[in-house]
């Protein structure tokens, strides 16, 4: 059986009236939404539900793996640190280049040919 909007609005309201609601962990509070914007509107809510799961989508993993290894190759104080960083580097982003999602995206900008020329030239 599926609610009406006010049939759904008349339930929240008697729970709300019983104190089903008191209590909840950041009662009081504002809530902190995501800012969903970005997403075309039909497709919120099964990101939401995707995220909710836990799901992160496979560029988005690799993103954040291409940030942390850029720090580590930034940090890297000896050439052999260097060279491993630019090694895992270069894979996380032929990785996400080649990722469903990431197709292209890294080729296609240059940021790929001119961080392997970067990582190829003079020593620091």
């Amino acid at each position: 059986m599926l609610l009406t909007e006010v049939q759904s609005e008349a339930r929240l309201a008697n729970a709300a009236q019983r104190g089903e609601f008191d209590g909840l962990p950041g009662a009081g509070r504002p809530l902190v939404l995501d800012d969903d914007s970005a997403v075309p509107k039909e497709l919120r809510m099964a990101y939401r539900v995707m995220k909710n799961a836990g799901y992160v989508p496979e560029a988005v993993r690799l993103r954040g793996e291409v940030a942390s290894a850029e720090a580590i190759l930034q940090a890297a104080d000896d050439d052999a640190a260097r060279q491993q960083a630019a090694r895992r580097l270069r894979l996380l982003l032929d990785r996400l280049n080649r990722s469903e999602e990431g197709r292209g995206m890294i080729s296609e900008s240059g940021y790929f040919q001119a961080l392997c020329e970067r990582m190829d030239g003079p020593e620091r």
